[in-house]
């Protein structure tokens, strides 16, 4: 049976967003850990020691404000990229992208500039004030659909009661960007057929990974398919009523260049009308030199826009050398970081996967000051505010063990949010109660798990 125990968020590295209340565990380990590992099989997902035994359990008012802020800084943050240059070509320059970026833009402008936030996931942590939204993932390449749908589906199938009832309240990622999908062909005017552009042959990834949502879709109403990017013309190059118009891009440029795949396939899928979301404009939205702009303030935003930006964007500066302002004066900004190591984060603009990031804290002085010569050179990097997150206690699963066991973790929130709407909650951590940048591939602690309202 479920139980919703109290539990104390309060004390000195906790902190009251996480609530009063925790779900217990409803059934006994082994059911939980096979449970879990049968949901995500074959997806490529990481072999995990340590597995959730119970979701994770919030508010709901905390749920609703992260959500909230969220929404509000997708729209600033897009507004942001945009307004860099009044073109593609433009934006490219200002943001010295790679040129392996310079590809895949649908031809009308509009099109592309309209659609690029479809799908986001920001990372938050809680700090001593709250939530803090160090970056955001704008791609449909996200992790955590796929992730956070599965563990709904034990975490449902678990705590129903007689009526399928539960405890507690969560969307489902598949269900909300099945709406999207519907909103998205209402809105085009076009057939409810969806292309997922993706492939099984990027290291770590398998087929069930996408044909999991196909598959969802099918079952709700819309028609779709996984394509892997060979196959990518039977999307376009076949009869008006057989085509899929609309669709989600789920891959990253690097990931398939690495894997050696050809991009071809999906420029020639979208010359040909094939839209698939979210569009390449994303990259600048992706970009951490835009969460820069944005926490330095641009002119256009208004008093309540830059109050919002204070108080959930951490102060964030893009890297260069010049003067700026800190905490009501002005600095020299190369000069004040590298006297204040202990202090910062400095974090590259495309980096990915925790990759190409520096904690001050964590380096002696000299390597700091290394790091933050070249990131100036360069002008595609950013420093950060440094934050200490707060934990949370939560029922762990281990290999081997019989019972679950408790621990107090930092976790990472991946809110994440398709068309704009709250779509669940992703969350990362490691088990063993360290704090840092999480990856799920990066620690043999490493565990996620999907938050849910209470």
């Amino acid at each position: 049976m479920t139980v919703r125990e109290d539990v104390d968020h309060t004390g000195l590295a906790g902190h009251p967003w996480f609530g009063a209340h925790q779900v217990t565990p409803a059934a006994p380990v082994e059911t939980i850990r096979q449970m879990l590992r049968h949901e995500l099989r074959d997806t490529g997902w990481p072999y995990q020691r340590l597995l959730p035994a119970a979701p994770m359990a919030i508010p709901r008012a905390s749920s609703a404000e992260i959500f909230r802020a969220a929404a509000a800084l997708v729209d600033l943050l897009r507004r942001t990229a945009l307004e860099t240059a009044p073109t593609t070509a433009g934006r490219l320059a200002a943001y010295r992208m790679p040129q392996s970026e310079n590809q895949l833009f649908v031809r009308d402008p509009f099109v592309e500039e309209r659609y690029p936030d479809c799908v986001v996931r920001p990372d938050v942590v809680i700090g001593p004030d709250g939530p803090q939204f160090l970056e955001f993932n704008v791609s449909g390449a996200l992790g955590g659909v796929v992730e956070t749908h599965c563990r709904l589906e034990v975490w449902r199938r678990l705590h129903a009661d007689a009526e399928g009832r539960t405890p507690f309240s969560s969307p489902d990622p598949f269900a909300v960007r099945a709406e999207m999908y519907r909103s998205l062909c209402t809105e085009l005017g076009l057939a409810p057929r969806v292309a997922i552009a993706g492939s099984a042959r990027v290291d770590g990834v398998r087929s069930r990974y996408f044909q999991l949502e196909a598959d969802y879709l099918n079952n709700h109403g819309l028609t779709a398919r996984f394509f892997e990017p060979e196959e990518l013309p039977e999307a376009w190059d076949c009869p008006p009523h057989l085509r899929y118009p609309i669709g989600l891009r789920n891959f990253t440029i690097p990931d398939w260049l690495d894997a050696g795949l050809d991009t071809t396939y999906v420029q020639d899928a979208l010359d040909n009308g094939c839209l698939l979301v979210g569009t390449q404009t994303s990259t600048f939205m992706h970009s951490k030199l835009t969460v820069g702009l944005l926490s330095e303030g641009r002119p256009w935003m208004s008093a309540a826009d830059r109050s919002l930006v204070d108080r959930y964007v951490p102060w964030t500066r893009i890297l260069t050398d010049r003067r700026t302002g800190r905490e009501g004066r002005e600095v020299e900004l190369l000069p004040f970081v590298v006297a204040n190591r202990d202090l910062l984060v400095l974090k590259a603009g495309l980096g990915e996967s925790g990759k190409q990031v520096v904690i001050g804290r964590e380096v002696d002085q000299a390597t700091w000051e290394s790091a933050v010569d070249e990131a100036a050179a360069e002008g595609t990097s950013v420093v950060q505010d440094f934050v200490a997150p707060r934990t949370c206690r939560v029922a762990l699963v281990a290999d081997g063990a019989d019972e679950p066991h408790y621990a107090e973790v930092a976790p990472v929130i991946g809110p994440l949010l398709f068309g704009g709407r709250p779509a669940g909650l992703f969350c990362r951590y490691y088990g063993d109660g360290s704090a840092g940048i999480v990856s799920a591939r990066g620690s043999d602690s490493s565990s996620d798990n999907c938050m849910v309202a209470v």
